[in-house]
């Protein structure tokens, strides 16, 4: 007889997990998590998993003791003979760097996959990575879900004159797969990053003029590209323009900025909690229902392309 499968939270993902657990109408597992008084984390499953199917659900934003409480649950899983360990990771932290582009760096998101597999991950589903390649640097199984299926409902058929924007070279395959589902145009914004979180609006590859505008992104992290690539398309007479960021990070004046900004609303899911929400301009969907599908689909050994397959509209 098939068993349900085991689901747990770590802290970054309490709200989440529980609208997943929900979702399959199943009870949330049990952890035991206390702090020494140094901020070392000690992690005790209450339930009995040996032999089970047991998923861990748990982003690793910074700071990076979300990172560490991942590892160190994925560890005692494999230790109390858990059949198999899947690390659900709503947002999968450090894959920025997922290159060596200058001299004496560190490829950062090999690292933390190195990491989860040795910590005794025996599968990985993660949503919307900042470089697909990442999926890569795993010798396990890797299911890369989009969130594509939760924002474009919101827009098929009930916008005039939409065309999808990226906010840069790297996301054309993201905004192209958008345009497609929508059946609309696209346009690149080309920009230079001079540093760190700093950015520099070159040029607007095609014409927004007298459009409505879906800025497609997978991460907003200060706000500084996004509202300068909002602050571009406005210039270039574009008439309104909407956002879609998967990953919420959303650090330092971010929330101050978007509000400020010109656009008229961003859709985000549920991938990181947010911290505080002060903008009338942001709006969360969660990505409950595409977790629990690739979850219970995965327990149950059948196929979860159609889950993520850009193109298909599912959820």
């Amino acid at each position: 007889m098939e068993q349900e499968p085991l689901i747990f939270s770590g802290t970054s993902s309490l709200e989440l997990t529980v609208k997943i657990c929900e979702y399959l109408g199943l009870q949330q597992g049990v952890i035991d998590e206390k702090k020494f008084s140094d901020g070392e984390i000690w992690v005790k499953f209450k339930d009995n998993i040996r032999g089970r199917d047991v998923y861990i659900i748990q982003s690793t934003q910074p700071p990076a003791e979300n990172l560490m409480e991942l590892l160190i649950m994925l560890d005692a899983a494999k230790r109390a003979s858990a059949k198999r360990v899947t690390a659900v990771i709503p947002y999968f932290g450090y894959a920025r760097q997922d290159r060596k582009d200058q001299p004496r760096v560190s490829i950062s998101a090999k690292l933390v996959a190195n990491l989860i597999t040795v910590a005794g991950a025996d599968r990985v589903i993660t949503m919307d990575l900042h470089a697909a390649q990442i999926q890569g640097f795993f010798d396990i199984p890797f299911d890369h879900l989009y969130a594509s299926p939760i924002f474009t409902v919101l827009f098929k058929e009930k916008i005039e004159d939409l065309i999808v924007v990226s906010p840069d070279i790297g996301g054309i395959k993201l905004a192209r797969s958008y345009a497609n589902k929508l059946n609309a145009e696209f346009v690149v914004i080309d920009k230079r990053r001079p540093d760190h979180n700093v950015v520099e609006i070159m040029n607007l590859i095609g014409d927004v003029e007298n459009k409505n505008v879906l800025l497609v992104d997978d991460l907003i992290d200060t706000g500084g590209t996004f509202v300068a690539a909002v602050n571009a398309l406005k210039k270039n007479l574009a008439k309104k323009v909407y956002g879609v960021a998967t990953h919420p990070l959303l650090s330092g004046e971010a929330l101050k900025k978007i509000e400020a900004s010109d656009i008229e609303k961003l859709y985000v899911t549920d991938s990181i909690p947010l911290k505080s929400n002060k903008s009338s301009k942001i709006v969360v969907r969660t990505a409950s229902g595409l977790f629990a599908e690739a979850i219970i689909r995965s327990n149950r050994n059948e196929s979860i392309s159609s889950l993520f397959e850009i193109d298909k509209d599912k959820l």
